[in-house]
């Protein structure tokens, strides 16, 4: 994605774009049917889009490659994620409207369940609730850190921030996540020699922690990922010439958003509440980015029915959406997480564009399968904003 050619052939309308994004969309067939998800849920309003759209296949960092939720989201707004990398712990700090500062280090942190032997039993300490979460964040708050100011914020459910402030500090820092269960958590450790006292002031944190919080089980450890500082980033409306925002209830696709400089809108945990801010702020924006996370969650629990009615949740309020009337409307996923793997994959992820210009494809359905008939193919995510602003009559023509 040229950024510089972007700018060259931005022109200004009145048009509307939405992006829907069904977190962790893709899936993989279950083996009893031969089915995915997607081809067994009832869908008929994501199929019609599908047939009147265009469709493909989308990649987010390369083939192969597993993305995490902010490469994958960064990769649809148009940004190769390989140049533009932001830490979990900037995307968990901005979006609970933290402070973050740019001498702070900051991480995502999970509350977890060990067993005796100190082995990761549960990396979500059986999804805790908020209230649960915030007093444990208030205990470790207290720890004391030679050097450094330490900050530890509920975020949601078993997720916490975890912020060091100080000068000298550095984000080059290994995870402590071992992102499976059945071994103990990651030692801290430095991945480059300015990290190293860095390194230890976070090893004295879980060291504490896992002191403190021995007798609450299940939330009885800390694991964490994704330390980094305030990423530079390109702004986003700058760029695309567009006034826009993201209606997003987890503070981590808040937070990333609003690094990229779109508004935030306040909205609830529900579909309903996310239709309602979209109806409410229809006049004031021109794109929309619309987030939508139980496909992922119930993805990673395993939960193949689960992720199934979530699938039939989205398109039952497709209709209400279609009645706002946007000029473009795009329904993909940042990565897959198929219930039989039960974590992010490197699965490409069904893509469709419904605009008046489109030419339907071959595409019959909202499906994995389907959507490798479509017009646009096996194709980067980052090509996606050209895709929309083209439909959109948001560009002039290139050279003379």
């Amino acid at each position: 994605m040229d950024f510089d050619l972007i700018r060259e052939v931005v022109i200004p309308a009145e048009t509307k774009i939405v992006l829907l994004v069904m977190d962790g969309l893709g899936g993989l067939p279950d083996p009893r049917t031969g089915r995915t998800e997607m081809e067994t849920a009832r869908i008929a309003n994501l199929d019609r889009l599908a047939q009147e759209g265009i469709c493909g296949m989308v990649y987010h960092v390369g083939f192969g490659i597993t993305p995490g939720s902010g490469p994958g989201h960064l990769s649809l707004f148009g940004y190769d994620p390989l140049r533009y990398r932001i830490g979990r712990g900037a995307l968990e700090a901005v979006g609970i409207d933290f402070d973050l500062r740019p001498q702070d280090v900051a991480a995502r942190g999970n509350f977890c369940t060990v067993d005796d032997g100190g082995l990761v039993v549960d990396r979500r300490a059986g999804r805790i609730d908020t209230d649960t979460c915030a007093r444990l964040c208030a205990e470790l708050r207290t720890i004391e850190l030679p050097g450094a100011e330490l900050f530890v914020e509920p975020v949601k459910e078993h997720r916490f921030l975890l912020v060091l402030r100080g000068d000298g500090l550095s984000d080059a820092l290994n995870e402590t996540d071992p992102q499976k269960v059945g071994v103990p958590p990651v030692e801290v450790a430095a991945r480059a020699p300015e990290a190293q006292a860095t390194a230890g002031l976070v090893s004295a944190f879980v060291a504490e922690a896992r002191d403190r919080l021995r007798d609450h089980h299940p939330a009885n450890m800390v694991l964490l990922r994704g330390f980094a500082r305030w990423p530079d980033l390109p702004s986003f409306p700058e760029v695309f010439g567009l006034r826009a925002a993201a209606i997003a209830f987890y503070p981590m696709y808040r937070g990333l958003a609003k690094l990229v400089g779109m508004t935030a809108l306040s909205t609830g945990p529900s579909l309903s509440d996310s239709l309602a801010a979209l109806r409410e702020h229809w006049g004031q924006f021109d794109f929309f980015f619309v987030h939508y996370k139980a496909t992922d969650s119930t993805g990673e629990d395993g939960n193949f029915q689960g992720k199934v009615a979530r699938l039939e949740e989205v398109d039952a309020v497709i209709p209400e959406l279609l009645t706002l009337n946007p000029d473009v409307i795009m329904v993909t996923g940042d990565h897959s997480t198929p219930s039989t793997y039960r974590a992010h994959s490197w699965h490409p992820v069904p893509f469709v564009l419904r605009s008046r210009w489109c030419q339907p494809d071959r595409a019959e359905a909202f499906n994995e399968r389907d959507c490798q008939k479509g017009s646009l193919g096996l194709f980067a995510a980052t090509e996606i904003m050209p895709l929309a602003m083209a439909h959109a009559d948001r560009f002039t023509k290139y050279g003379a």
